[in-house]
């Protein structure tokens, strides 16, 4: 159960760094994240910036940001009712130079273009989304990855919810079909990588 020693625990904001190095060394050949993301010797550092800002201000407050203890694999998770992005014309004003961090003036329609088919495709049935989970690059192929998504639906199910997720890296289908994740038709906009979002019914056991 989550909680206990040997499991992952919450994130806190002491986390924060730690957890925004990982993700940027996951996320670096991630197809979608790959093709948004700005070229050139600013793009791990932009990522970077990216994912801290996201963590500490926005998503570890939430509560459903999930890490084991030595920092090699960590999933953000939004609960229900909590929109991922910030919705109003001012908050999203302000997370703009963030997002021309992370894309750069030439990348930034693709960003707009894919945070759109996002949106539009999300569920409104309460549940909690997978935002992004991340394995460490050197601890990839160990288990760590299942581990970590296990855990979290556990929580998940004993809250009786649903669960969603975009698949933006096809290696990944596998795991989270055997999780009980159900694909739907693929959302990315023309020329961009297959972005597959998944779903996954309240208490859906599956293989796990």
């Amino acid at each position: 159960m989550l909680g206990s020693a040997s499991a992952p625990r919450r994130a806190t904001a002491k986390d924060a760094a730690v957890l925004a190095k990982l993700f940027t060394r996951a996320f670096l050949a991630d197809p979608v994240m790959d093709w948004i993301a700005r070229l050139g010797p600013g793009r791990a550092s932009g990522m970077e910036a990216f994912f801290l800002r996201f963590l500490d201000q926005r998503m570890i407050p939430l509560g459903e940001v999930w890490m084991r203890d030595d920092g090699a694999v960590a999933a953000i998770w939004v609960p229900p009712g909590i929109p991922a992005w910030p919705t109003g014309v001012v908050e999203q004003l302000r997370v703009l130079p963030l997002f021309l961090r992370l894309c750069g003036f030439a990348r930034m329609a693709r960003g707009a273009a894919m945070s759109g088919v996002m949106e539009k495709a999300h569920p409104h049935e309460p549940h909690f989304y997978l935002f992004f989970i991340a394995v460490d690059p050197s601890f990839q192929g160990k288990g760590l990855g299942s581990t970590m998504l296990d855990a979290n639906l556990n929580h998940i199910d004993a809250a009786n919810m649903p669960a969603y997720l975009e698949n933006s890296n096809l290696r990944n289908t596998r795991l989270y079909a055997r999780a009980g994740f159900e694909a739907r038709a693929n959302i990315s906009p023309a020329g961009a990588p297959s972005l597959i979002p998944m779903w996954r019914p309240a208490g859906d056991k599956s293989e796990r």
